[in-house]
């Protein structure tokens, strides 16, 4: 068991810094295409970072393991409402502005619903998968139009983004390269990663759909290293972006392929963890309204609430 142990480890120090390589290369891919600058910002930096996420679910779903695909989703999901959010709000007082939540955070929470939705009764089919992708699309293109329509928004989060990923001018095949060969590392990192986990889950006897849920926790840190890095950059609408953009993706991008590569039924994924992603989606659009901001107050409540999630997965 020592060896998967760390092989767990391996698999999460190569899937973080290769999905953050992929990030960056994807970036500037996008920059030099002449792409809007707050699609570059807020869809492909947050989900982007959602990779991870993608990855794992799929291959669980392919070796038979659905309950540990949705579980990664489901616990991906509320981690980065409550410790991503939560941990950024501790740093530093979060001020999303009132239109990206009347607008992109509506429109996370109706993807959260829709998994709520598909997941609640225990199952999942195919079919589902292919509405929920559906949806990714619409959301897509939603998130297009309104990009168009708020310049100055897009002047904003495209001096963010420039910061985040300055450096030396490199040619654009160069960053094609990259972005392949993180891409290759990411799939090799997500299936270490999860085979390490399932031999330690079947050894300690560990619900499939435990499993599912620390792996989520795990495939959150590239949102989280992302958050801090904007976070003291003062960039809260990029903050917010990213955590809107990676559960918009994991609801339906992440779920929808999982469900799609293998439908079946949830033998073991608890249905109150889904009213917990719900409640924490509803908790932190109330807690953004109140005062336009999620003070460190706030963002302890979100860490609590964090901590709850933790006791009830278990």
């Amino acid at each position: 068991m020592v060896w998967s142990v760390f092989m767990i480890a391996l698999g999460l120090v190569l899937l973080v810094l290769a999905a953050d390589r992929l990030v960056v290369a994807v970036v500037k891919i996008s920059r030099a295409l002449g792409l809007s600058a707050i699609l570059v910002g807020a869809v492909v930096v947050g989900l982007g970072t959602s990779i991870p996420e993608l990855i794992v679910s799929a291959l669980a779903a392919a070796d038979d393991n659905l309950d540990v695909a949705m579980a990664n989703v489901v616990g991906s999901n509320i981690t980065n409402i409550t410790l991503v959010l939560g941990t950024a709000a501790i740093v530093a007082a979060v001020r999303p502005r009132l239109q990206t939540l009347r607008r992109e955070g509506v429109l996370m929470l109706a993807s959260v619903v829709a998994l709520l939705v598909v997941l609640v009764d225990g199952s999942v089919a195919r079919y589902e998968g292919v509405l929920l992708l559906g949806g990714l699309v619409v959301a897509l293109v939603l998130l297009v139009r309104w990009s168009m329509l708020d310049s100055q928004h897009e002047e904003r989060v495209g001096e963010s983004v420039a910061a985040s990923v300055a450096g030396e001018r490199r040619p654009l095949v160069f960053d094609m390269v990259m972005g392949l060969g993180a891409l290759v590392l990411t799939v090799y990192a997500a299936d270490i990663l999860l085979n390490g986990a399932l031999d330690v889950g079947e050894r300690l006897e560990l619900s499939p759909a435990f499993l599912g849920v620390m792996l989520g926790i795990g495939t959150s840190l590239p949102e989280l290293a992302t958050a801090m890095a904007a976070v003291r950059r003062n960039e809260s609408d990029l903050v917010i972006g990213n955590v809107l953009g990676s559960n918009l993706f994991n609801s339906l991008a992440v779920a929808g392929s999982a469900a799609v590569v293998r439908g079946g039924s949830l033998d073991d994924l608890d249905s109150s963890l889904l009213w917990i992603m719900l409640i924490v989606a509803l908790a932190a659009g109330v807690i953004s309204r109140t005062g336009s901001r999620i003070a460190k107050g706030e963002g302890a409540i979100l860490l609590v609430g964090f901590v709850v999630f933790l006791g009830v997965a278990y």
